[in-house]
């Protein structure tokens, strides 16, 4: 059987390569293969950060290029980087393997050697093509998605890699998005009702800019909003019963999600050139997606995609039927890390806690400065994260940097979530990571405010069954690099002490050793002080 040779293949290869910095290679491997195999989907939480250095990926590289037949491998242009350049070639060197590899869309890899690219290859190289494909999560939802003829064959076996945003990738493909541009086309096209259209556009304009503005630079539509473009439709309906003008397919697509449940209207504002978008975004993905998932066996792998072992809400939101579930723990020796969480401290709704946190984070800088490495703060709130970083940057200089990936090797930077989430797998992992507040989604968010809305009128419970998941799910992402140095986390959100949900997020943070005092030996490993340990 193949989950043999994998076995085999791979232990030979990590005992010769010397890679043995993560504890269930194998493990993963034979569970890829046998979902090869058996022709059954399964999802892994690896408990592995999905940056370009997870050594995970060795595990379902190895029985995807050992397999008779085609495979795919769905990830986003960083991994998919480190595939070409790196794990494929160490692989393949070692095994002597000849299987295809065909990466689209296709880049330029510069591999020391050669250089593979070419660039309008199809996605699907040849009808009789039985190797690794490697391509993007756009193209590959694309193709699944589109209401035409796919080009990938079905029955193909998938593997996707950083599932942890495979809801917001899924989001991105079926949101539809009306640009400024599009008003102009909609004119030409209708000329008879080309005043009308411009007085709606005005109007919306006007209305639209009204709207205070907020980080995320973008607002739910109002009902007043929703019913000027209900009143476009009218007039376009109107004017093609008389004249039958041709109405583009990006307005088509627009009127008919009007009027369709489940829908979320908001829109996107550029403030300097005066101009907005209009967007429309699907809120509930599984009926969209259950017949995508049923046309091949799927292996997904992400770090953290829900608190359950068996994904039961997850595995809901995106309509994933019944599969192989595995969560992996993370090593209670290796995966250690430091977690300061001090007893008394301000709440972040209380007057108190801007001035006490920016003593607390000096404080924090100035012990660790023997501890060579690089320091993160992470602060989700925009007026607050300039002012921390204007205070600190006047005490640090250089040093310090502001959503940067260009850092000193003692750097601190300061950082919003999205950056880091995006970002960290370019940057040395953290010696300390000081969390001022709970990555708690904002309502200020169009996206977020809508989904309240959503379990609202369900009557179901927006806190705990949203916006908790959400932030737990965040933080696991955030300390997953903390992990690899065994490094320091602060936590200056007292909610954890004070709030019923504070277990929660002591569990995702686990396995840790905690202190609620700071001095020198906390950054001096390894004799660190061990209060509480789980």
């Amino acid at each position: 059987m193949i989950e043999v040779e994998v076995h085999q293949q791979l232990r030979a290869f990590l005992r010769e390569q010397g890679e043995s910095l993560w504890p269930h290679h194998l493990t993963m491997a034979r569970l890829v293969a046998r979902a090869l195999r058996i022709d059954r989907s399964a999802l892994i939480q690896s408990g592995v950060s999905a940056s370009q250095y997870a050594h995970y990926r060795l595990s379902y590289l190895m029985p995807a290029l050992l397999w008779s037949d085609a495979v795919i491998v769905v990830a986003p242009e960083t991994i998919r980087n480190r595939l070409v350049m790196v794990d494929i070639p160490r692989l393949q060197q070692w095994m002597s393997t000849d299987k295809p590899i065909h990466v689209s869309p296709t880049q330029t890899y510069a591999t020391g050697e050669y250089q593979l690219s070419a660039q309008s290859a199809p996605l699907w190289p040849q009808t009789d093509f039985n190797g690794l494909l490697i391509t993007s999560p756009t193209a590959w939802l694309s193709d699944r998605l589109s209401p035409h003829t796919p080009q990938l064959p079905p029955s193909i076996p998938t593997v996707i890699d950083g599932a942890d945003d495979l809801e917001q990738w899924v989001q991105q493909q079926l949101t539809l998005t009306l640009h400024p541009h599009d008003w102009d086309a909609l004119m030409l096209a209708c000329p008879a009702q080309a005043e009308a259209i411009r007085d709606i556009r005005i109007w919306l304009t006007h209305s639209i800019f009204q709207h205070p503005p907020n980080p995320y630079s973008c607002h739910l539509l109002e009902e007043q909003e929703q019913e000027r473009l209900r009143l476009l439709e009218q007039i376009l309906q109107a004017g093609e019963a008389k004249h039958a003008p041709y109405i583009p397919a990006q307005w088509s697509s627009l009127i008919n999600k009007l009027y369709q449940q489940g829908q979320l209207l908001w829109t996107s504002i550029d403030r300097i050139r005066g101009q907005f978008s209009l967007h429309c975004t699907p809120l509930d993905l599984a009926p969209l997606l259950t017949d995508m998932w049923q046309q091949q066996a799927l292996v997904l792998i992400g770090n953290a995609l829900d608190q359950s072992p068996q994904a039961t809400a997850y595995r809901q939101r995106i309509g994933l039927g019944d599969l192989t579930c595995v969560k992996f723990a993370p090593d209670r020796h290796q995966d250690l890390i430091q977690l300061y969480l001090p007893d008394q401290f301000p709440l972040p709704n209380t007057p108190q806690f801007q001035t006490a946190l920016l003593q607390k984070v000096r404080q924090l800088i100035c012990t660790s400065a023997d501890a060579k490495g690089l320091t993160v703060i992470l602060v989700g709130d925009t007026p607050l994260k300039s002012q921390l970083a204007t205070i600190l940057a006047a005490e640090f200089g250089s040093r310090l940097q502001v959503e940067q990936t260009c850092l000193e090797e003692n750097g601190i930077l300061v950082s919003g979530w999205q950056f880091w989430r995006e970002h960290h797998g370019v940057l040395p992992a953290p010696t300390l990571l000081i969390m001022p507040t709970l990555p708690i989604p904002s309502l200020e968010d169009p996206l977020v405010a809508g989904r309240v809305s959503c379990y609202k009128r369900q009557h179901k419970n927006w806190f705990t069954d949203y916006l908790l998941p959400e932030t737990l799910k965040e933080i696991q992402r955030a300390i997953a690099p903390l992990r690899n140095t065994q490094g320091v986390m602060a936590l200056l959100d007292n909610r954890v002490n004070y709030r019923s949900y504070g277990s929660q997020v002591l569990d995702v943070i686990s396995p840790f050793a905690r202190t609620n005092y700071i001095d020198e030996q906390l950054f001096s490993s390894p004799s660190r002080p061990v209060l509480d340990e789980r």
